[in-house]
């Protein structure tokens, strides 16, 4: 039986091995992210930087480990036993967790998951114990609620507490410097670098230094004794260099920012590590005391010796930093910087991730309502000064940058001293909680809301943050329903929780490396977003256009088979499918739609003049046939969900051919625009009108039908009337979209005056 003890322990320690790995990789864009965003130096500079803050972080994280030790429940209580059910049941929830929320695309937070797990295993195993005929235990007796409950306001007051700080800080960085920051630095940029590098030293190493395994209690009481020197000296000579390197021409905000970066990855290391290794050296220790001291009795032997403080020896924390920087320099994740945070950040307008709710529609209508409140309150001196500092349209990043290095650097430099100071007071404040919700604090001070996009952003901030509380509650629930299957079935179910656990691993990692291949960077979009060149401009949008109308055709002819095939087949979960598909195709074409617009206001105007409207007509005409698409959806689906009458012979033999047709007019379409043949699309043009005037015969028939009465098969003769008449649309909108597209192809030479297509047709909302 210990041996099999052992064996749990050793699992545990391989999981906490891939924890690291992919912990790091996740986690990375937390201290990533300003510094690539802002542009401050090349990817490789910024991880060698951030690779030496994660190695030296994860030296200095031992006094974290109080928390998997005795932060959450009181391990004199509870028994060995006890104590290995819950670790194991929080490491397998962990896996099976993150392997969920990455499935679902979900945001998610490692301190939050492990904190609610060990809470949510505490608990059931507490309420086991409580129930036990000869307990006199109470709950308080075996969850430590003082210090939970501290733990988990630290962990949601992060929230708050950081957007705004980010807010205010920003903001009266941002009136000392300006958006036309480069002209105004001289003495201020000294000053600032040696605010921020002292707050850096203080919170980074006067705080962090404690926990080292080296340092001698005369060394730490001298510190505390002269740490108001110790930042006075810090700060002179940190501003007299600063001060020299600007006199250098050396970029003090890059320094700043480097510098944040570095004291940032130092943070994520020193506070996350416990996430990753915290508990299989606390099981460790538990182990070596049981088989020193239990004697046997699994369930008979407390854990005492849990409620000192972690001396984890340095070579673990050595070992673990190693595994961080080596998974830091070669994961693929890592290289692929998340966008969610930059693209929520954003000074300028791009692609937004995230679509409309209506609880950002009202948060947005409250702030423009507040701010014109406050607006027409103030002192117009007032309101011309601070327009005047706080004009964003004067921005100065640098070529490429979401932003500039002074919002940059103040990401960094307070994201990093609010983690540092939650590690000092012994709280795992969530890195991510944290670095992002500066970024959108600052963001917000920085005016990069704007009303066409605060809408969508604040969405995506919401839908962030939901995802942070949906972890905390499924964390809790989950980890009690684990560690009672564990608690009642023994090592027997321990054993199978592993392995299932080790599948996941698996089968996720797979998943991860199969999705990598098929998802690529919308790189053209970026492109021509970045090209100063506006000829240059509009030959990439050409190129850009006709891809997205490529594949929505190819889209448009799979749907419409499946849609035919489902309602003459009868085949009902065809129909759901397909359904599905098009909700979601209907999210592409708008977020297609306005990438495309983004890109049509960079052209030259004359250009932009003479397309737009064909430009517009074929983004129309895409939104039709997918309108179609759904109408005819929703009818047929109703239809062969209800079980009503299949469609007739007699229709479906003249039915057949026309859809063969259609889809073949489809796929020659899309032939048409990848080769730029304008003879061939006049040809399917002319096409269309014949299979046009072919459903409106087909119609004709069905109201013959009709007209006879044939009872038995009325229902589904509206319903194949229904598809003929939004196919005979869909073919119409199609011929409009190749003239579209034709027009869109053409030289401009070809043509200067400006024409006006043809009209288009009501299209349903």
């Amino acid at each position: 039986m210990d041996l099999l003890f052992l064996g749990v322990v050793i699992f545990l320690f391989l999981l906490a091995v891939f924890d690291l790995s992919v912990g790091v990789s996740n986690d990375a864009v937390n201290f990533l992210t300003s510094s690539i965003g802002s542009k401050a130096a090349s990817f490789k500079t910024v991880m060698i930087v951030a690779a030496s803050g994660v190695f030296i972080g994860a030296a200095m994280s031992n006094g974290m480990m109080d928390v998997a030790r005795h932060g959450i429940f009181r391990p004199e209580n509870l028994s060995f036993y006890d104590v290995i059910t819950i670790f194991m049941a929080v490491m397998v929830t962990d896996i099976i967790l993150l392997d969920i929320f990455n499935s679902l695309g979900m945001p998610t937070s490692t301190t939050v998951s492990m904190v609610f797990e060990l809470l949510g295993a505490t608990f059931v195993v507490a309420l086991f114990k409580i129930m036990a005929p000869e307990s006199t235990l109470a709950m308080g007796d075996l969850l430590n609620t003082e210090k939970a409950l501290s733990v988990i306001i630290g962990i949601f007051l992060s929230v708050a507490i950081a957007f705004i700080f980010g807010t205010i800080v920003q903001f009266l960085t941002r009136l000392v410097f300006t958006f036309e920051y480069k002209s105004r630095l001289k003495w201020k940029i000294a000053i600032f670098g040696g605010i921020a590098c002292t707050a850096i030293v203080y919170f980074m190493l006067l705080k962090g230094i404690k926990d080292l395994s080296f340092m001698t209690p005369e060394l730490k009481t001298w510190i505390n004794s002269n740490t108001a020197l110790i930042l006075l000296a810090s700060f002179v000579a940190f501003t007299v260099i600063m001060q020299i390197l600007h006199w250098c021409h050396v970029n003090v905000l890059k320094v700043v920012v480097l510098v944040g970066t570095f004291s940032l990855a130092m943070a994520f290391a020193g506070n996350d590590l416990v996430n990753f290794i915290g508990i299989p050296l606390t099981s460790l220790d538990s182990y070596n005391d049981y088989m020193s001291s239990g004697g046997g009795n699994l369930h008979g032997f407390m854990m005492d010796s849990l409620n000192s403080s972690a001396n984890t020896p340095l070579y673990f924390l050595v070992g673990a930093g190693m595994i961080m920087v080596v998974s830091l320099a070669t994961s693929k994740k890592a290289r692929q910087v998340t966008q969610t945070t930059v693209g929520l950040s954003s000074q300028s307008q791009g692609d937004e991730m995230f679509g409309s709710s209506r609880l950002g529609r009202s948060l947005v209508r409250g702030a423009i309502n507040t701010f014109s409140w406050i607006d027409d309150r103030l002192p117009q001196g007032l309101k011309r000064v601070m327009s005047r500092r706080l004009d964003s349209s004067k921005a100065q990043p640098e070529e490429g940058a979401a932003f500039d290095l002074v919002r940059g650097a103040v990401n960094l430099m307070l994201a990093g001293m609010l983690i540092a100071w939650g590690t000092s007071m012994k709280l795992p404040l969530s890195t991510t909680f944290v670095t992002f919700m500066v970024a959108m604090g600052t963001s917000l001070a920085d005016k990069a809301w704007g009303r066409e996009s605060a809408v969508f952003r604040i969405t995506g901030v919401i839908s962030v943050i939901g995802g942070w509380f949906i972890t905390a509650g499924v964390a809790f629930i989950g980890a009690g329903i684990v560690v009672c299957l564990m608690h009642l079935g023994g090592v027997p179910v321990m054993i199978a929780g592993g392995i299932i656990a080790l599948v996941l691993l698996v089968r996720s990692n797979i998943r991860f490396r199969n999705k990598a291949k098929e998802v690529k960077d919308d790189t053209l979009f970026q492109t021509i977003l970045n090209t100063t060149d506006r000829n240059e401009v509009w030959r990439l949008l050409r190129i850009y256009i006709n891809d997205k109308q490529k594949s929505f055709l190819q889209f448009a002819s799979e749907t419409y088979s499946d849609i035919t095939s489902g309602f003459v087949n009868d085949n009902a979960k065809l129909l759901s499918r397909t359904s599905k598909s098009l909700s979601s195709e209907k999210d592409v074409l708008k977020s297609t739609r306005r990438k495309m617009t983004l890109c049509l206001r960079n052209v030259a105007p004359d250009t932009a003049i003479e397309k737009s409207t064909w430009f517009h007509l074929s983004n129309n005409m895409e939104m039709a046939i997918l309108y179609n698409l759904l109408h005819i959806t929703e009818v047929c689906k109703e239809h062969v969900d209800n079980n009503f009458r299949p469609l007739p012979d007699s229709f479906r033999d003249r039915f057949n051919p026309l859809c063969k047709q259609i889809i073949e007019v489809f796929n020659d379409s899309i032939a048409a625009i990848e080769n730029d043949e304008p003879e061939a699309i006049d040809r399917i043009r002319r096409r269309c009108d014949r299979i046009k005037d072919e459903l409106s015969l087909r119609s004709k028939d069905v109201y013959l039908h009709l007209r006879e009465g044939d009872a038995a098969n009325l229902t589904v003769a509206y319903v194949y009337l229904n598809v003929l008449q939004e196919s005979r649309e869909i073919i119409s909108s199609l011929r409009k979209l190749l003239r579209a597209s034709g027009k869109l192809n053409l030289p401009l030479a070809h043509y200067r005056s400006f024409t006006h297509p043809e009209a288009l047709e009501p299209q349903r909302s």
